[in-house]
């Protein structure tokens, strides 16, 4: 790969929308041209029988199955429930400006 100047760093650096001081341009431009470099070498490296790595750990389905189960009884719910009306939990009205929040 050919080395990369100043010049294409300021634009590689714009496109990235960073913005570096002039005097540190080609300093930074020669550091990233070095990085570039040992990127390079990887392609030197025999692959071939080296398996496709998706992550770097093993993933698994930690999820159990969905499978439908009878929920508790009604009676047994509601033991729970500090105000009951028809059978149904009873909550305070969120918006409901009326004297009778029922």
């Amino acid at each position: 790969m050919s080395s990369i100047n100043a010049e294409q760093y300021k634009h590689i650096a714009a496109l990235a929308k960073l913005a570096f001081p002039e005097e540190e341009v080609a300093n930074n431009a020669h550091v990233f041209d070095d990085i570039l470099k040992m990127v390079d070498q990887l392609d030197e490296v025999d692959t071939t029988d080296v398996p496709v790595l998706r992550s770097g750990i093993e993933l698994k389905n930690v999820m159990r199955d969905d499978t439908p189960t009878p929920g508790l009884p009604r009676t047994e719910l509601m033991k729970n429930v500090p105000t009951e009306k028809d059978g149904f939990i009873h909550v305070p009205a969120a918006f409901d400006e009326s004297e009778d929040n029922a």
